[in-house]
């Protein structure tokens, strides 16, 4: 049985950090292309970054500079580094799973909520 699960989520004033992390079970952690999306109340789930099996990260644009995404194969987790949040940043997070080769099975953790007080 395949599980992301998330933790680490809260309540932070703006300026300050959190550390988002997604640990993995039943997939093979190492050949799957890991990201991190948000969803906001009332907007569409959008992507935040990815990190491939090799190591290479995207982010988008509205948080390149504050957050880090990373992951750590022998523990099966991926991490996301928040840094100088804003208001703006206040959704739900979710963990990705992509497997990188076809049919490319894709997988999603349950969430965890970011609220970033002004």
């Amino acid at each position: 049985q395949v599980q992301l699960v998330e933790s680490g989520g809260g309540l932070v004033q703006a300026g300050g950090s959190l550390r988002l992390s997604c640990a993995a079970s039943g997939i093979a952690f190492g050949l799957n292309d890991m990201g991190w999306y948000r969803q906001a109340p009332g907007k569409p789930r959008e992507l935040v970054a990815t990190i491939s099996t090799s190591g290479i990260t995207n982010y988008v644009d509205s948080v390149k500079g504050r957050f880090t995404i990373s992951r750590d194969n022998a523990k099966n987790t991926e991490y996301l580094q928040m840094n100088s949040l804003k208001p703006e940043d206040t959704a739900v997070y979710y963990c990705n799973a992509k497997h990188s080769v076809w049919p490319r099975a894709i997988y999603w953790g349950q969430g965890t909520q970011v609220t970033v007080s002004s």
